[in-house]
């Protein structure tokens, strides 16, 4: 998996690019940890993410929960595949998605 960052002031935009699963979300909850605490808008961008485990909705969660206390969370063009796993496990009411 590829993380793609990029900042804006106190917004910080992610796109991920590849798999988020068992083996990649340590990566992204890393990033999350040392990049998201001085941002008020986090803005992840799905255009390029084929996959999604339970470890990665885990990590998506935890940000959420961050974001939820200092700004906000946006994660925009999630294709199907991924749409249907937020569906499926009820991250689509948990998560805004664009």
């Amino acid at each position: 998996m590829n993380i793609i960052k990029n900042s804006e002031g106190k917004t910080l935009n992610i796109a991920l690019e590849g798999r988020l699963d068992t083996t990649t979300a340590p990566k992204l909850e890393a990033e999350f940890k040392q990049s998201i605490s001085d941002n008020t808008e986090l803005n992840l961008d799905f255009a390029k993410l084929e996959y999604i485990s339970s470890a990665g909705l885990r990590v998506l969660l935890a940000a959420q929960k961050v974001m939820n206390k200092q700004g906000k969370m946006v994660i925009r063009n999630v294709n199907d595949v991924i749409s249907e796993v937020f569906e499926v496990t009820g991250f689509v009411d948990i998560l805004t998605i664009e």
